[in-house]
């Protein structure tokens, strides 16, 4: 059997499909890299969103000006999901922390405790 990183010959075990942890290492990165640029500047952005709404909901609870937001660099079109509530409410998540939309130009910051 040979190495899948660098194709050399592998001693020992039979199951073994690397020659070294080098090779496991770099194997393994190039499987988990992101595919494309598309992609990974997509979860810079929500990696973005989310430390803002983290960092600016200190209390559990924030109501901030979209504006304060918009001027971190928050990307509103980028969020990870969307919980419509029975009484209508509708809340845009990333990853635990969501947001609303309220009226005169205001957000409502939450942090999902579940």
């Amino acid at each position: 059997m040979n190495c899948l990183e660098c194709g050399e010959k592998i001693i020992g075990r039979s199951d073994k499909k690397f020659c070294n942890d080098a090779c496991r290492n770099a194997y393994n990165n190039k499987q988990n890299k992101d595919s494309s640029n598309l992609m990974r500047n997509i979860n810079n952005k929500l990696r973005r969103n989310y430390r803002i709404l983290r960092e600016t909901n200190t209390e559990g609870k924030t109501k901030i000006l979209k504006s304060k937001l918009d001027g971190l660099g928050f990307d509103f079109d980028y969020f990870t999901n969307l919980k419509v509530y029975k009484n209508g409410s509708e809340y845009r998540f990333i990853y635990d922390y969501g947001y609303k939309l309220l009226d005169d130009d205001f957000i409502l910051i939450v942090k999902n405790q579940g």
